[in-house]
Parts: C-alpha cells; structure tokens; sequence
C-alpha cells in the first residue's frame, strides 16, 4: 500500500488557514443554515467515511460484480477527504479548534504511548 514516514510529520503551513477558508467559502454557499446547517456539516463526515469504504471495497475487488475499481491512491484521497471535513466541523463548532485538535491529539499520544514515543528509526 505505503510506507510509513520515517520522521515525524508536522501539519503544513496553513493548514489551519485553509480550514478556516473552507470554513467561510461554506457558510457563504451553504443553502441551508443555522443548527440545521451545522448539522449537516457534521453529517457530512459519514458520507466521506462511506466513500473511504466504497474506495477500499474498490481497490480490493470486493464485488465480484464491478471488479477492481478503485486503487489505493483513490483510498487515500478519501481519507485526506475524511480529515479535512472533521477539521472543518471541528472549526465549525469552535473558533478555538487548532488549540482543541492539538489538546486532543497530544492527550491520544500520551495515552496510548506513554512516556515512550517511538524515534524515527521505529516509525
């Protein structure tokens, strides 16, 4: 499928800037808005998480019917796509939202790595 990175990968610059320019290209050409609007965007990550399912179905020839239709890159697509639809809820719901994923993402490290955090030559 892919090799891992063998350091560890920072977020590219601007990445929160580009959340945040979704974030208002949406509000201004979303057809439906207030709480139901917000619910949506939210809605939205199953409907990538399906298309992740469909690609991995794809790649692997799951339906004897359709065959091969996807490859792996495809998969990967949609997991960028799954990613970048739970930043955008995420700055949706809060204006605080690259404080709260880093919180977030470094209580999961800790938890699930401890003290130990694998060097490079282990990733």
């Amino acid at each position: 499928m892919s090799d891992h990175p063998t350091s560890p990968v920072t977020p590219p610059p601007g990445l929160w800037e580009s959340i945040d320019d979704l974030c208002a290209w949406l509000d201004a050409n979303r057809p439906i808005g207030g709480p139901d609007g917000f619910l949506l965007r939210i809605l939205k990550l199953s409907e990538e998480v399906g298309e992740v399912a469909q690609a991995v179905v794809g790649a692997t020839g799951q339906n004897p019917r359709k065959g091969t239709t996807h490859t792996w890159d495809d998969v990967q697509s949609e997991l960028c796509d799954v990613a970048v639809t739970a930043l955008v809820a995420l700055r949706t719901l809060t204006p605080a939202a690259p404080e709260v994923f880093a919180r977030h993402l470094e209580g999961v490290t800790r938890r699930s790595l401890g003290t130990r955090r694998p060097d490079a030559s282990e990733v």
